[in-house]
């Protein structure tokens, strides 16, 4: 090669050189890293972080995340949302800068998930577009609209005298094995065609139970409109703790595009429990049965995110069923009351009709909603007005027959109609009944047509009148989803539906029944 040609080679290499030199830019990414002091069942101790803040989300080796809990002068006190078994003292933690979220979109309805946005259901990896912080601050008081519309159970004794209203919280608490999940499942199930998207949040549950509660939802095509928010009870403390809130927050993506949402909480036993364990590893200071003084604080500040947004929020309501374990019926406990004075009514499950075999297992005595009536279809209201004054008094003197104290008539009477009150009230599980059907039998039973109907014959004679329910008019029909009452003549048009039902099986001498 000639020289000068080598030359001019020589300069044009450094003159590119030189320009990418002047080019490029070196972009430096702060990153903020601290040590892991010591590792217990779920919690952490970290050094180092000064600036971290409190709830934010820190990363560990293998992708383990933990959320900074305890900000101390000298330490950082952090809950693990993962297994520790890999964690060592002195391995590195770094802060994200951002808080723990979780992924929402409507590609989550149909899908089994963990707090974490993670699949459980085998299927691929959850697509979205954004991203909620499990976090967030309850919906100014000018911005709820009032709870006015009925969300229907398909369950007659809930719908009849303890009725739910979207936007309303209802708590459900009882002895273990008392039905509690079955009367979210059947809520959940009845929502079929109604419009409204359904979540179920298993906060420590048993994986079988879980995966019976699954398999029932996908049986009755009810995971068409729902998502499961699911944690087991072997996994670790923080992920049940955050699941409720994660959970919300996804409820709360279609809540502000105007959709109603049901969310079930099952259970905040499990979850008081967990924040519990967290909150005494942490060496905070105990209180009433040993859990944190701000157990209060932290299922408020969950249920209060249920609402019904006013017209200018686009109007969507967020209705939560929050469960809630009892031990030896004393709803006197120190969760139940925090539960209670949070949520608007309770459903109690007594063992006691559990054992009877009525189920569900409803005190309808210590039972209540406090949104009342102004959440029911006027037609139940027009109906049922004197159902639970009726019940009541059959219940106090059915408890003064079993003395052998000889009755007049009238009180027979009382009693009769009051045992076909309670096994109208029945209901098998799985099942949910549409409002026509309630209707129908309510009004019968209302109207004492049952009372004629021996006790062993009742069960045949409500299944002839849920069939009979296909004759009613359909303008009729119209009549009560507009919530419009009962007038006369839609009286006498149902209750001769239900006379010629019940003609079958219904005796003239009240004596042999």
């Amino acid at each position: 090669m000639p020289i000068n040609q080598f030359t001019n080679t020589i300069n044009s290499t450094f003159e590119l050189l030189e320009k990418s030199r002047n080019e490029h830019k070196l972009s430096f990414t702060p990153r903020e890293v601290g040590t892991v002091v010591s590792v217990s069942a779920g919690i952490v101790k970290v050094s180092g972080l000064p600036s971290v803040g409190f709830e934010e989300l820190l990363k560990f080796p293998a992708d383990l995340f933990g959320i900074a809990y305890n900000i101390d002068e000298d330490e950082i006190g952090v809950i693990l949302l993962g297994e520790d078994a890999q964690l060592n003292a002195g391995d590195v933690v770094e802060r994200t800068g951002r808080v723990m979220d979780i992924p929402v979109d409507n590609s989550l309805i149909g899908r089994v998930i963990n707090p974490l946005g993670e699949p459980m259901d085998g299927k691929s990896a959850v697509s979205f577009k954004k991203r909620l912080p499990i976090e967030r601050p309850a919906h100014a008081i000018m911005d709820r609209a009032t709870v006015s519309s009925p969300l229907q159970t398909g369950l007659k004794v809930i719908d009849a005298l303890i009725p739910i209203g979207r936007g309303q919280r209802e708590l459900i608490l009882g002895d273990r094995q008392t039905g509690k999940t079955a009367i979210a499942i059947d809520a959940i199930l009845n929502q079929h065609d109604k419009n409204v998207i359904c979540v179920y949040c298993a906060i420590g549950q048993r994986a079988s139970s879980i995966a019976k509660v699954i398999a029932n939802l996908e049986e009755k095509g009810a995971m068409e409109y729902t998502i499961v928010v699911a944690t087991e009870g072997n996994n670790a403390p923080g992920l049940k703790y955050i699941a409720p809130y994660a959970a919300t927050s996804i409820a709360e993506f279609f809540m502000e595009q105007g959709r109603d949402v049901l969310i079930v909480y099952d259970d905040l036993t499990h979850h008081a429990r967990a924040y519990r364990e967290l909150s005494l590893l942490l060496r905070r200071p105990p209180g009433r049965e040993a859990f944190p003084g701000d157990i209060f604080y932290i299922h408020s500040r969950l249920l209060e995110r249920s609402t019904h947004l006013s017209d200018k929020l686009n109007g969507g309501s967020l209705t939560a069923l929050p469960i809630i374990e009892t031990e030896a019926q004393n709803i006197s406990a120190y969760i139940p009351t925090n539960l209670i004075s949070i949520t608007d009514g309770q459903i109690y499950l007594s063992p006691k009709l559990f054992e009877l075999g009525i189920l569900p297992a409803v005190d309808v005595g210590k039972s209540v909603s406090r949104v009342g009536g102004k959440a029911q279809l006027s037609a139940y209201r027009s109906i049922t007005g004197n159902l639970k004054l009726a019940y009541a008094q059959f219940e106090e003197l059915e408890s003064f027959s079993r003395f052998g104290t000889r009755m007049d008539d009238d009180t027979k009477k009382i009693i009769e109609h009051g045992k076909r009150i309670r096994i109208c009230l029945k209901q098998q599980e799985l099942q949910p009944m549409s409002v026509p059907e309630q209707i129908v039998i309510l009004l019968a039973l209302t109207s004492k047509l049952f009372d004629k109907v021996p006790i062993n014959s009742m069960q045949k004679a409500e299944t002839a009148l849920r069939q009979a329910n296909s004759e009613l008019p359909s303008d009729i029909e119209k009549r009560l989803f507009a919530d419009e009452e009962l007038n006369k003549s839609d009286r006498e048009a149902i209750l001769k539906i239900a006379t010629n039902a019940l003609a079958p099986f219904q005796q003239t001498d009240l004596k042999d029944i």
